[in-house]
């Protein structure tokens, strides 16, 4: 029905985390941040966190293996496989531990321009509404995606005044 607001649908609504955020740069600058590993390694993480990259190759089916680094020393094995890329608007990915990892959750990353900055929402869904509470109460899964978001949008300010597009 034209102009009717979509809902979410009720088999995934309580399996999912939206996060989103206004970055202030434009959709492509934005989108490259997020899909070139020499930008990536730079930003990706929650508070304290850092990434070593094992491997990387950005294109539908590729994967980027990598591990994140925790405050604690705790080093966390994880693994996306990328399930489509439209640039500069859309990405889905499949994340997990590991290339077969039975609880790997898909999500869908969007960059809308807003003005002109962009508008990036982060939408994942868990396999099970438990495999959700858990990454949100053990590994405070909204905070760290909101931090993530953050350190995006801080470095994508920085390469913006670097370029002397700001």
């Amino acid at each position: 029905m034209a102009g009717a607001r979509q809902e979410a649908e009720p088999s995934t609504a309580d399996r999912e985390i939206v996060i989103s955020r206004v970055v202030d740069a434009p959709p492509e600058l934005v989108f490259e941040a997020f899909t070139q590993v020499r930008h990536l390694s730079r930003w990706w993480g929650p508070e304290g966190f850092s990434t070593t990259t094992r491997s990387f190759e950005f294109r539908e089916g590729g994967a980027w293996d990598f591990v994140m680094h925790g405050p604690d020393g705790t080093d966390y094995q994880e693994w996306i496989t990328w399930t489509e890329i439209a640039a500069p608007e859309r990405i889905a990915l499949l994340h997990g531990e590991s290339r077969d990892d039975p609880n790997a959750f898909e999500s869908v990353l969007t960059f809308a321009p807003d003005g002109a900055a962009t508008r990036i929402e982060m939408r994942t869904v868990f396999p099970t509404r438990e495999l959700r509470d858990e990454a949100v109460e053990k590994y405070r899964a909204i905070e760290g995606g909101r931090q993530t978001l953050s350190h995006l949008a801080a470095y994508v300010v920085e390469i913006v005044a670097k370029r002397g597009e700001g």
